[in-house]
């Protein structure tokens, strides 16, 4: 019988770690749970903890700790803050970290899971996006494994490993869903409620991301986090709009031969082939729901996406080209802008326009540790919420 493949989830009550935990639950003969860790939902995390039997559990918001504590059988080994992330990381026995935490956060927790020569499942587009440089160095100094998680980066790597790989890649293109505000105009955009905006049309996901795919945001970091995981410069990268989400990316090969991965928008089948990468396990078990009907289908559809209206792509771009410090600005100033319009204090189309006047201002440096990337990160954050309290009115009137 073939040892069980053990598996930390950082992130475990987000919508990655909940539906990580489900492919663990099919997959028990595979995998077994061996740590989790959550930002503040200590509830929920206690519940897991349980319910898989994890020896390990950490939680970010120390506030929360003795509700933990408290929830938890006394044989689980309880840490927090940004430390717990850490250790969990490096645990000996540790087979798979899925790295599914919101933002920054997981870059400290992915380094040193490198530095152990773990597999790592990222589907935290913010580690390479803030410090691609330093975590792919990182890559080649170890023997880690870095498998994506994301369905648009998974997609491309299941292509690449059909393939000759990447250096026989022409371009690479990323399918985007287009989001709740497809073919809209920017004046359409500027009356855009929470609501509507968080009315995603083929994906289940948390508030952040879900307006992100509505801004394309997301595609723009995903432009940054495909630049670095297969090495490609960020100009043949595109991005095509696919509303109904079954191509999720394709690779464009230099003899002219197109590779896609199609699948049901679900994030089960990404999250599980990283976790049995080489092999693809069986599951029949949900049949119904992970198999594609193209007859039922009908049609795919795709289209050019409108980079004027949708201007976070430009952005991306620009801030891929210049490199350094500019991407950890790009993100961190979006996320700022993201709350802010989560708390109803500025418009939909003022996320794109805070991002880009802080881009602006930004004096790029190159990244050449952690230190650097935090300092700009905090820089972005301080300046969005400078321009947000004192002049956000009078400079989008």
């Amino acid at each position: 019988m073939l040892k069980k493949k053990k598996i930390v989830i950082l992130g475990s009550t987000g919508s990655v770690g909940t539906s990580a935990l489900e492919v663990i639950k099919q997959h028990h003969e595979h995998v077994e749970v061996l740590a989790l860790a959550a930002n503040s939902n200590a509830e929920l995390l206690a519940q897991q903890a349980q319910e898989f039997s994890a020896s390990h559990v950490s939680l970010s918001d120390e506030s929360k700790l003795e509700t933990l504590k408290n929830k938890v059988p006394k044989s689980v080994e309880v840490l927090s803050g940004k430390q717990g992330l850490i250790e969990l990381s490096i645990l000996e026995h540790a087979d798979i970290i899925l790295i599914a935490i919101v933002g920054i956060a997981g870059l400290e927790p992915t380094l040193a899971a490198i530095s152990k020569n773990k597999r790592i499942a990222l589907a935290s587009k913010e580690v390479l996006v803030v410090g691609g440089e330093l975590v792919m160095s990182a890559l080649k100094d170890s023997h880690a494994e870095l498998i994506p998680v994301d369905s648009e980066h998974s997609a491309i790597f299941q292509c690449l490993q059909a393939g000759q790989g990447e250096q026989e890649v022409s371009s690479i293109t990323l399918t985007a869903s287009g989001g709740p505000f497809l073919g809209w105009n920017t004046e359409q955009l500027n009356n855009v409620t929470l609501a509507q905006a968080l009315k995603h049309p083929t994906w289940d996901m948390g508030q952040k991301i879900t307006i992100d795919s509505a801004t394309m945001f997301n595609k723009g970091l995903e432009m940054i986090e495909a630049k670095w995981l297969f090495d490609i410069e960020i100009a043949n990268i595109n991005i095509v709009v696919h509303p109904q989400s079954i191509i999720h990316s394709m690779v464009e090969y230099r003899d002219g031969s197109s590779l896609a991965q199609l699948s049901p928008p679900s994030m089960t089948i990404p999250i599980l082939y990283a976790f049995s990468h080489p092999q693809r396990w069986d599951c029949s078990d949900n049949r119904e729901k992970e198999t594609l009907n193209l007859a039922q289908l009908k049609r795919l559809t795709f289209e050019d996406v409108d980079e004027q209206t949708f201007a976070a792509i430009s952005l991306a771009r620009l801030a891929a080209e210049q490199g350094g410090t500019l991407p950890v600005v790009y993100n961190a100033a979006n996320e700022v802008a993201v709350e802010l319009f989560i708390q109803e204090e500025i418009g939909f189309n003022q996320i794109t326009k805070l991002v880009k006047n802080i881009m602006q201002q930004h004096t790029v440096q190159a990244v050449d540790s952690i230190a650097t990337i935090l300092e700009a990160d905090s820089w972005a954050r301080q300046q969005s919420e400078l321009i947000a309290a004192q002049v956000l009115t009078k400079f989008y009137s």
